[in-house]
């Protein structure tokens, strides 16, 4: 009797709300925290759905998708663009303060002298408009595939590994009076990396082979090109490329950090030998 009375005169049970509005009925829990929760704070799951909060949680134990290379997953070339950006406001510094070309291009005897830092600043000068334009193009159609094909550390580090190429073989083998300029050395290593990665991923390599054909054509017909820059960004972006592309999956990782570590450590050897002979020179 006393049950009787209890069910006709008691209150009904309280209906639960969502934990983050409490002002909505709801009797939906998430799954993972067991919490109820309102249709806009739903989200679909494998099974039933969860709380916003929890699949913010779950996010960050999920690991980062890879490229087949080994590098994150990106949908913008940032570090394309970001290049490209740093290009044209070192070009508007040359243009607005006097000595920027003299005092950070490449000049062998400068180098010689102690000033390092003209290896890699030269990469980013560049000798009138025209100049700046083509290499920020050529930077801009090969930089973005190639970006997304090996994620943005390994791209950044073959673009300057490349910069750097070309200013060893201009230090090496260009006259020690003249001073260069440009980022043609970094542009022809993605050249030479679009290429090897385009041919590993069984991808038509016709076109950018018949673009480092014409453009080592124009390099060795028209004057005042170096060459050697050229020449010295290509061959370093052809051996990175070759080890970020062909390294086996399971020491991937390890063959591609060796790989870069050996050729910076060859750049070292060679400018070190150098600046040797250079400064052993009876007239340097």
């Amino acid at each position: 009797m006393s049950a009787d009375a209890q069910s006709t005169s008691g209150h009904d049970p309280e209906v639960p709300t969502c934990y983050r509005h409490p002002g909505r009925e709801t009797y939906v829990r998430c799954t993972r925290c067991d919490r109820y929760i309102c249709p806009d704070c739903m989200r679909s799951a494998a099974v039933g759905h969860q709380c916003v909060e929890c699949v913010s949680e779950g996010g960050k134990s999920v690991r980062a998708s890879r490229t087949l290379f080994g590098g994150r997953v990106s949908q913008r070339p940032v570090v394309t663009y970001t290049l490209i950006a740093v290009n044209v406001l070192v070009f508007l510094l040359q243009y607005a303060t006097a000595n920027v070309e003299a005092r950070y291009g490449l000049w062998p005897r400068a180098v010689a002298h102690g000033e390092y830092e003209r290896l890699l600043t030269s990469a980013f000068l560049h000798y009138g408009p025209v100049h700046l334009l083509f290499n920020m193009w050529a930077l801009y159609v090969v930089g973005q595939p190639l970006e997304l094909w090996l994620g943005r550390l390994r791209f950044a580090v073959l673009y300057l590994m490349s910069a750097l190429g070309g200013s060893v073989f201009v230090l090496l083998f260009s006259p020690l009076n003249t001073n260069t300029a440009g980022a043609s050395g970094a542009v022809f290593g993605l050249f030479a990396a679009v290429f090897v990665v385009a041919r590993r991923m069984r991808f038509e390599a016709k076109g950018i082979m018949f673009l480092i054909l014409l453009n080592l054509l124009i390099t060795f017909t028209f004057p005042g090109i170096s060459w050697q820059g050229h020449i010295g960004g290509l061959v370093t972006g052809a051996v990175l490329a070759a080890a970020y592309a062909y390294a086996p999956r399971a020491r991937q990782a390890l063959i591609q950090a060796s790989a870069t570590i050996a050729v910076a450590v060859a750049f070292g050897v060679l400018i070190a030998v150098r600046l040797s002979e250079l400064t052993a020179q009876p007239a340097f």
